[in-house]
C-alpha cells in the first residue's frame, strides 16, 4: 500500500508538470516525516548531500565534455569522412556508416542524446541530401544511438552500478558483444532497405581514397583505445578513465587545431544542464532510499513477487514487461535511480547475476528512448531532422524489434553478456 501510494502522488506530480526530480523529492520528504515524524528533517540535507556525492557519478559530467570536444574540434566529421569512403559503394552505405560511427561515437560521450545531436546534426542532413527518407533517416539515426549506450562506456551503466551496487568495469565488458551485434543487425537492416527501395550508393570505391581519410582521422581512434584499455587494463577506474578521455580529446584537439569556441561552450553548457539534472536525480532518490529501506518495501515487495515464481527466468519476463512500460514514461536516469534500488532485493533472491540484470535494465530502457510519450532520444532526432514524430515512429518499428531481438537473447541467452565476464573476471 505504501509503494501504491508513493506511486500515485508521484504520478500526481509529474503529470500537473513539475520535474520529476522535484516531484521524487517532495514525495520522499513527505514519506519520511509522515512515517517518522519532524525529528527527520535535519537529516534530509545531509543525505541528499551523500546521495549525489558517490565517486562513479564524477564519470558523467566528464564523459559528456570529452564528447562535446570530440564534436567541436573536427573528430567526428573525420570519422564520419573515414567511414564513408570505406563503406560509401555498398548500396545503403551512408546508413550503414550512421549506425557504425554513432557506435564509436558512444565509446566516448556514454550518451545517447549527446550522441544523436553531434552526429545527427551532420548526417542526417547528409542522408536526406543523397535521397534518403526523412523519417527513415531519424529511425536509424536515433536507434544506433540507443543501442549505442550498451557499449562502453555507458552513463546509464554507471548510474545502474552505483544503485545496484554493481563493477562498473564488469558491466562495460558485458556490453561489447551485444553491442556490436545489434550494429551488425541494424547495418544488414539499413542495407534490406536500401535494396528493396533502391536507397543510393553513395561514392566509388578508391583505396586512396579510404587510406587518406584514415590518416586524418587516426588520432580519433586512439580515443577509444586510451579510454577502454585504460579500463580494461586495470591502470585505471571508470572515473579515471573519464577524466583519461577528457584529457586526451583535448590533446587531439590541440593537434587537430580545429576548436570551435563558440559551440564548445554552448555544448559544455548543455553538459552541466544535463548533469544537474541527473545528480538532482540522484540527491532525491537518496532520500526515497532512506524511506525504502526504514519500510522495508523492497523486501517485502520481493517476497510477494517470489511467492508467485521464484523462476530466475518468469522474474526476468516481468522485470522486461515492468521495464519496458516504465521506460514509455520515464528518462533512462530517472527510471534507473527510482526502480532499481526497489528491484534488486528480487534479482538477488532469485540468483539473478546484477551484471547480466544490468545489461537487462539497460537495453529495457534504451528501447524506452525510442517509445513515445517521452522518448528522448527519439525526440532529439526529430527535432534535428525536422520530421514528424509518428512519422518517424512508424519507420522505427523494424529498428525497435531489432533492439527487442537483441533484448531478448541479452535476457535468455547470458552467455552473450556473460562470457567475456567470465573470461576475464572468472
Amino acid at each position: 500500500m505504501a509503494l501504491l501510494l508513493l506511486f500515485l502522488g508521484l504520478l500526481a506530480l509529474i503529470l500537473i508538470n513539475v520535474p520529476i526530480a522535484v516531484a521524487l523529492g517532495i514525495v520522499a520528504v513527505v514519506a519520511l516525516l509522515a512515517g517518522q515524524g519532524m525529528d527527520q528533517l535535519p537529516n534530509l540535507a545531509i543525505v541528499m548531500f551523500t546521495g549525489a556525492t558517490k565517486f562513479p557519478l564524477i564519470a558523467i559530467p566528464l564523459f559528456i565534455l570529452a564528447g562535446a570536444i570530440m564534436n567541436t574540434s573536427g573528430i567526428s566529421r573525420r570519422l564520419i569522412a573515414f567511414a564513408s569512403a570505406l563503406l560509401g559503394f555498398v548500396r545503403g552505405g551512408l546508413a550503414m556508416v550512421n549506425v557504425g560511427t554513432s557506435m564509436f561515437f558512444a565509446e566516448i560521450s556514454g550518451s545517447a542524446v549527446a550522441d544523436v545531436a553531434a552526429l545527427g546534426s551532420v548526417l542526417m542532413p547528409a542522408m536526406k541530401q543523397k535521397g534518403y527518407p526523412g523519417p527513415f533517416t531519424a529511425a536509424i539515426t536515433s536507434s544506433s544511438a540507443s543501442l549505442a549506450i550498451i557499449i562502453p562506456p555507458s552513463i546509464p551503466m554507471i548510474l545502474y552500478a552505483v544503485m545496484a551496487n554493481a563493477s562498473v568495469v564488469q558491466l562495460f565488458v558485458a556490453g561489447i558483444i551485444p553491442g556490436i551485434i545489434g550494429g551488425l543487425l541494424l547495418m544488414g537492416a539499413c542495407y534490406w532497405y536500401a535494396v528493396r527501395y533502391d536507397y543510393p550508393v553513395e561514392e566509388v570505391f578508391r583505396l586512396r581514397h579510404v587510406w587518406k581519410t584514415f590518416k586524418d582521422a587516426a588520432l580519433a581512434f586512439l580515443l577509444p583505445i586510451i579510454i577502454l584499455g585504460g579500463i580494461f587494463g586495470g591502470v585505471v577506474t571508470a572515473t579515471e578513465g573519464a577524466g583519461l578521455a577528457v584529457v586526451a580529446a583535448i590533446g587531439i584537439a590541440a593537434w587537430y587545431r580545429e576548436m570551435d569556441w563558440r559551440l564548445l561552450w554552448h555544448a559544455v553548457i548543455d553538459g552541466a544542464v544535463q548533469t544537474a539534472v541527473v545528480m538532482l536525480l540522484v540527491a532525491s532518490s537518496a532520500l526515497l532510499g532512506v524511506y525504502l529501506t526504514e519500510a522495508q518495501v523492497p523486501q517485502k515487495l520481493a517476497e510477494a513477487i517470489i511467492g508467485l515464481t521464484s523462476n530466475p527466468w518468469a522474474v526476468l519476463a516481468l522485470m522486461n514487461i515492468f521495464f519496458l512500460v516504465v521506460g514509455l514514461f520515464l528518462h533512462s536516469a530517472a527510471a534507473i535511480i527510482l526502480v532499481v534500488p526497489i528491484v534488486m532485493p528480487i534479482v538477488e533472491k532469485v540468483g539473478i547475476d546484477p551484471v547480466h540484470f544490468g545489461l537487462v535494465v539497460t537495453l529495457n530502457l534504451a528501447i524506452g528512448q525510442q517509445t513515445p510519450p517521452v522518448a528522448s532520444v527519439l525526440m532529439t532526432a526529430c527535432s534535428i531532422a525536422k520530421e514528424n514524430v509518428w512519422d518517424v515512429t512508424r519507420a522505427n518499428i523494424p529498428f525497435i524489434a531489432i533492439l527487442l531481438f537483441v533484448l531478448l537473447m541479452v535476457t535468455y541467452v547470458p552467455a552473450i553478456p556473460m562470457s567475456l565476464v567470465r573470461l576475464f573476471y572468472g
